[in-house]
């Protein structure tokens, strides 16, 4: 059998394969899949790749955007606590 991409590594390990880890945007574009002689457009298939691949890229992208707002709105208000704190303390 063929692969797509001439690059493509060996099968990964079963326990490496197993795992559920966030797919990053190079694990999509560089994915292989075998041709079989009526098999898919290879052309087709690397385009949608990349589509999937640069829409992944833009959601992790905001994702990480969105964790750094969340981190620094919640040191914003520990900080404002503390200090309404330490104000209601020696009234």
């Amino acid at each position: 059998m063929r692969r797509l991409a001439g690059r493509c590594n060996e099968e990964q390990p079963a326990a490496q394969a197993n795992r559920r880890q966030p797919l990053r945007p190079w694990q999509i574009r560089e994915r292989c899949f075998n041709v079989r002689r009526r098999g898919l457009d290879a052309v087709e298939i690397r385009t949608f790749l990349h589509q999937v691949a640069d829409e992944l890229t833009v959601a992790q992208t905001a994702l990480r955007a969105v964790q750094e707002e969340n981190a620094r709105i919640k040191n914003a208000l520990r900080s404002w606590q503390s200090a309404q704190s330490a104000n209601h303390r020696y009234r």
